[in-house]
């Protein structure tokens, strides 16, 4: 076999990653035990050696640039197989380890995802999370993520997909709202009501409202006072407080539709679901504290 790295060069790449998770070279070096300026010298050979800039450095920051970004997402993978490949060797028995970036809906991630991370966690200790929360679309290179979350069909083909559910829609108000404009019965008598309006992040538009009639999907176009962009989690805010009607995922109010601070609508008009998933880039190499938590996940979801 080719010798392709010294024990200098292999080092070298070490602290470079290093130094990108900690997000300086100081904090690599405290991390790593050597001098600020050894991390520097360190990975100003490596830039030498491949000819690229890793880094843009300011008195203040450092900054990867795209080769940086491309070369860290690499190098990353490549130590954690080898870390994996030790750890199976020397142990027999291979522990799930290390950091998983995770993108998930607001929404979902407060009434799904959180939830579970402390029960995986007492299954595999030693895997750390760092959380991405919101509901616009990330680039998994640039934004450095392992696994994200989406709720709708995926549109991109270079990724893997898993459903982890049909998460069910239904139509509700506060029992306030309802005394003071009265409660539709009929689909078409939602024109008449406020209806509160989520702007979906990727348009800027509010979306129909899907209901069944007469065994098909049709679409309602809804209209209100209020409309909110970015945190799903506002409207439903204002429909406890008696702004209007919202349709959106059961799971995010089941407490309340139990406890009467909500009321369900057009329940003869229900049954609409929008599909939840997994999402992951194509990799000859899937980390195992990856592969056991999409193994966790769709297993706990599925039961739910």
């Amino acid at each position: 076999m080719t010798h392709i790295f010294d024990d200098k060069q292999y080092s070298g790449i070490e602290l470079f990653c290093l130094a990108v998770e900690a997000g300086s070279f100081t904090k690599a070096a405290l991390h790593a035990g050597i001098t600020p300026a050894a991390v520097s010298r360190s990975i100003s050979r490596l830039e030498d050696r491949l000819g690229v800039r890793l880094f843009v450095r300011t008195t203040r920051q450092i900054r990867l640039t795209d080769n940086g970004q491309r070369y860290y997402l690499q190098c990353r993978d490549a130590l954690a197989q080898l870390a994996e490949a030790e750890r199976e060797v020397s142990g027999g028995q291979v522990a799930p380890a290390g950091m998983l970036r995770l993108s998930a809906p607001t929404p979902y991630a407060h009434f799904r995802l959180l939830p579970l991370l402390p029960q995986f966690r007492l299954l595999y200790p030693d895997v750390q999370f760092h959380l991405h929360l919101g509901n616009r679309n990330i680039d998994f290179a640039a934004d450095n993520i392992d696994l994200a979350i989406r709720m709708r069909d995926p549109k991109d083909s270079g990724l893997i997909a898993r459903k982890l559910e049909d998460a069910e829609l239904a139509t509700v108000a506060a029992p306030s709202y309802l005394r003071r404009a009265g409660t539709p019965t009929r689909l078409d008598e939602l024109q008449q009501h406020d209806c509160l309006q989520f702007e979906l992040p990727s348009t800027g538009k509010a979306i129909n409202w899907p209901f069944m009639q007469n065994g098909r999907q049709v679409e309602i176009e809804t209209r209100g006072s209020y409309h909110c962009s970015d945190d799903l989690l506002g409207v439903v805010t204002l429909a406890k407080q008696g702004g209007g009607i919202i349709q959106t995922y059961r799971f995010m109010f089941e407490r309340e539709l139990a406890q009467g601070e909500l009321v369900e609508l057009l329940s003869q008009h229900s049954g609409t679901s929008r599909p939840v998933y997994l999402l992951y880039p194509h990799a000859r190499h899937v980390p195992l504290r990856l592969r056991v938590f999409i193994d966790f996940l769709l297993a706990r979801l599925q039961q739910q």
